[in-house]
């Protein structure tokens, strides 16, 4: 369940919200307990991403397993090299009424207009 902390805020100062790790709604959305929130900005290893991602598909672990080989090699203690990162740039995500996350939520112009987004907790 969502409680509303903050209200009548703008689509500007909702997302300033979102940056600061807090999570946003529209008072005027539908779905019970939606939220937006941000995937902050991450590093990871390239064997990490290639072993270990479900999510992503195998024609690109394939591309990052080949184009970064000397990760993939074991050192003296049978461990594998983490010597090359995947920068993965931040996103909004949005968790919908049936509980699902929506990653790369993007907003309506409704949206992005409105003046009803709350932060909630």
């Amino acid at each position: 369940m969502t409680t509303i902390k903050e209200t009548a805020l703008t689509f500007g100062q909702a997302i300033e919200a979102a940056k600061q790790g807090k999570m946003i709604a529209r008072a005027g959305w539908n779905g019970k307990n939606m939220f937006v929130f941000q995937r902050p900005e991450d590093n990871l290893d390239v064997y990490m991403v290639v072993e270990k991602v479900k999510s992503l598909p195998q024609s690109v672990k394939d591309y990052f397993r080949r184009v970064n080989p000397g990760t993939f090699i074991p050192n003296e203690e049978g461990a594998t090299v983490a010597d090359a990162t995947i920068k993965f740039l931040p996103y909004l995500c949005m968790k919908a009424a049936d509980g699902s996350v929506v990653n790369g939520w993007l907003a309506s112009q409704t949206d992005m207009l409105a003046t009803d987004w709350d932060i909630v907790e």
